[in-house]
């Protein structure tokens, strides 16, 4: 079942495999809907990898890839952001969809660490400029 195109139950086997790691109050919430956390035995793969986003399977990696093709995107055109449809080519020779990965971050927000989301909003993509 898909909610504004979520697996919901990927989600909720994501919740309970990573149960440990949620604040006091996110694992109350999941209680109070019957989300458990799992048994060791039961998880499907191993616990994410520190520095890895726990819901989208791309790492930090990935992520600072992004913020460097904004950036670069930014310092060249003086400000403002791309378009969807933008390329970014980058010091390596890489192409990086940037335009996409903007849609992609403020789509992910809510799943995002702290530490990427002070990293988006010093670009500009903060919840209110966004």
């Amino acid at each position: 079942m898909t909610w504004h195109g979520e697996d919901i139950g990927r989600w909720t086997a994501t919740q309970r495999r990573d149960f440990h790691r949620l604040s006091e109050e996110q694992q109350c919430r999941l209680a109070g809907l019957g989300v458990k956390p799992a048994r060791a035995g039961q998880a499907r793969t191993a616990a994410a990898e520190p520095g890895m986003t726990t819901t989208s399977g791309h790492g930090a990696e990935a992520f600072d890839k992004g913020v460097q093709a904004l950036t670069q995107y930014i310092q060249r055109e003086g400000g403002g952001l791309p378009g969807r449809a933008h390329i970014e080519r980058l010091p390596d020779g890489t192409e990086h969809r940037t335009g996409v990965w903007i849609v992609n971050q403020k789509q992910r927000r809510d799943r995002l660490h702290p530490d990427q989301l002070r990293a988006l909003a010093d670009l500009g993509l903060d919840r209110a400029g966004s």
